[in-house]
């Protein structure tokens, strides 16, 4: 029996930037290249372009999908859970990766960061959320440039 693939959570906004979509893709890419298995919310957006750069690299990818229908998730998604939960989701996201690649995004994203730091989850963020703490508390967060930083 082989081990298991190491499954990362590549998390953003529902729509984006075109440049933000352009990071997302190649970080599913290399993550995808890297042997990595990409978990997203597997919608559209970051979520999409990463899952499309993923699968067009070979590589596997998985959504959590806010509602219960299957259709919702991109054409790029290999596996769907569909939660039937909402936002509530943003925490199976997390939960699946072993770590966290934040790449541009807005309040869900937030939510996905927060919760993905209070299961001790690292979080690379990509064009995303600048954060700091009122104390010099370190908050395992650590913003890089380029998707392959981030990978």
């Amino acid at each position: 029996m082989s081990p298991r693939a190491t499954q990362i959570a590549v998390i953003g906004a529902a729509e984006g930037e075109p440049e933000a979509l352009a990071a997302a893709e190649e970080v599913g890419r290399l993550l995808a290249e890297a042997g990595a298995v990409v978990v997203c919310g597997g919608r559209g957006g970051v979520m999409e372009a990463a899952a499309r750069g993923a699968s067009e690299a070979g590589g596997l990818t998985i959504g959590v999908l806010p509602g219960s229908d299957l259709n919702e998730a991109n054409e790029h998604i290999a596996h769907v859970v569909a939660t039937g939960v909402g936002h509530a989701r943003n925490l199976a996201v997390v939960g699946s990766g072993e770590a966290v690649i934040a790449v541009d995004g807005h309040w869900g994203t937030l939510s996905e960061i927060a919760f993905a730091r209070r299961l001790g989850k690292p979080v690379v963020a990509l064009r995303s959320w600048e954060l700091q703490h009122h104390t010099d508390e370190e908050l395992g967060i650590v913003e890089v440039q380029s998707a392959a930083e981030a990978v």
